[in-house]
């Protein structure tokens, strides 16, 4: 399945991998999509307008789950660091975890017990639980599979074009389905529950068999040593975030990344209801905020070698504030307004540079955590992924809260069909300025990260000289 690199052939952990192997290890970040971001995306619509609980106490559940992850998180990653699986690492998650997160998954969107808010607690928690227990495994065996700068940006490019292919899947798939089987066309009744119900399960049970298909298809060569295990703690997550630089700067980029997503993607159908006019235009509207990952993510490792990693952070995050700018002008003048073609452009441009910058930024883990080892001889993956998870879903709180307090300030009243002036200007802040102004800001962090190639290739390569030095005193 691999074989090593033949640039390097005498370092062990420079692997190259075969295409079924990328695609393999992409599996799981599409299986992932196709359960959890179905779960992120609907389950708010489904409690409220299907199983019968009130939007408030959605949402306290909601902000409850997430400060439940940020101490389970870190738990998590020292947990899979500490242990060694008979079946993998960090792989052998994606059935232990896999197999619950399914039934989880299917469970919350059933109705057998209709109303009843302990019910939605209890499934909604312990479904969190159980994918945090698959993606930081997930996360981690990314930086196990090979030390190689360019397979690693290779495999991240499959990985981010499967998830958009999962994402893709769910924006469009889910609703089309249901509203076509639901009765009288009305997904947003309980009497539409058996077919959320059907929709999940399917797609549930299709990301199990992904996730197992992963499992198969992966083998991890570049892990700690099994004896080392035991040195790892809890309190391993705050040491690494303070003596490793790279990772705080690469923790910040998270944050802002995933604000700046969460902002505008929450925003969307509120622009182009009320700001547009034109609430039947978003499913395009969407599909373009996905469509770029399948031009674009192919071409990345071919962009990077051509004008290195930084320059490429800093074209496609201008590339996308540019996105940003047009559709600030389409929709503020008049005599534009109404050319649906240009903010469709406008659209995918703006998608074009969030995905490349968005997606390329995961390949960074794997460098960090390089890093760390080369600082401490502790190659601590699972809590270096625990750690971004945190931080991705800090940047997603953010996101989550930003919105709803525009929307404050600025009196929007859901009850009106147009919205005042001030109002549709606080929409048009969350989709465009806000969103342009946390690039900016992603820029200048990105700017202050130290790991070039070059550094990174010689990091790895000092790491494999020390492991050979020891297996040959061990051996005297």
């Amino acid at each position: 399945m691999e074989q090593t690199s033949p640039q390097h052939p005498p370092v062990s952990g420079f692997y190259k991998l075969s295409w079924v192997a990328r695609i393999g290890f992409g599996a799981g970040d599409l299986a992932q999509n196709l359960i959890y971001q179905t779960v992120a995306t609907y389950l708010l619509f489904y409690y409220t307008n299907v199983f019968g609980i009130s939007a408030g106490a959605a949402a306290f559940m909601f902000l409850i789950v997430r400060l439940v992850d940020v101490l389970w998180d870190p738990f998590v990653g020292a947990f899979v660091d500490k242990r060694n699986p008979r079946l993998g690492k960090y792989r052998a998650y994606l059935v232990i975890g896999g197999i619950p997160l399914t039934g989880l998954a299917i469970l919350s969107f059933w109705n057998g017990f209709s109303g009843q808010l302990w019910y939605a607690y209890v499934t909604y928690v312990t479904l969190s639980l159980c994918y945090t227990l698959i993606n930081v495994p997930y996360g981690a065996l990314n930086a196990s599979l090979t030390r190689d700068t360019d397979e690693i940006t290779t495999l991240t490019s499959t990985r981010m074009f499967m998830a958009n292919l999962g994402g893709l899947a769910v924006q469009f798939g889910v609703p089309a389905t249901i509203q076509h089987f639901a009765p009288n066309h009305d997904w947003s009744s309980p009497a539409a529950s058996p077919v959320w119900f059907a929709v999940m399960s399917v797609y549930a049970l299709t990301g199990l068999g992904l996730l197992i298909y992963c499992f198969t298809q992966t083998k991890e060569r570049v892990v700690m040593d099994a004896s080392a295990g035991h040195t790892v703690s809890y309190s391993d997550l705050f040491t690494e975030f303070v003596r490793n630089r790279p990772l705080r700067i690469l923790a910040f980029f998270f944050i802002t990344a995933f604000a700046m997503m969460a902002v505008g993607g929450s925003a969307s159908a509120y622009y182009m209801q009320y700001n547009l006019g034109q609430a039947q235009a978003l499913p395009i509207f969407n599909a373009l905020g996905s469509l770029p990952a399948f031009i674009f993510l192919p071409l990345v490792p071919a962009i990077k070698r051509a004008i290195g990693k930084k320059r490429m952070f800093y074209v496609f995050l201008a590339i996308s504030i540019v996105g940003m700018a047009m559709l600030y002008v389409i929709s503020t003048v008049p005599a534009l307004k109404g050319m649906l073609w240009l903010v469709y452009v406008a659209q995918f441009i703006k998608s074009t540079g969030v995905i490349v910058a968005t997606g390329y930024m995961w390949a960074l883990v794997p460098e960090v955590i390089s890093y760390g080892e080369w600082k401490t001889g502790k190659r601590i993956s699972g809590v270096v992924n625990a750690l971004t998870g945190i931080f991705f879903k800090a940047g997603f709180a953010a996101g989550g809260v930003i919105p709803g307090l525009v929307l404050y300030w600025t009196s929007f009243d859901a009850a009106k069909a147009e919205q005042s002036a001030t109002a549709q200007q606080g929409i048009l802040w969350l989709v465009v300025v806000i969103p342009a102004l946390l690039l900016l800001l992603a820029m200048f962090i990105i700017s202050r990260y130290e790991l070039d190639d070059a550094t990174i290739d010689r990091i790895n390569r000092e790491i494999e000289a020390r492991h050979r030095d020891a297996a040959k005193g061990a051996s005297l």
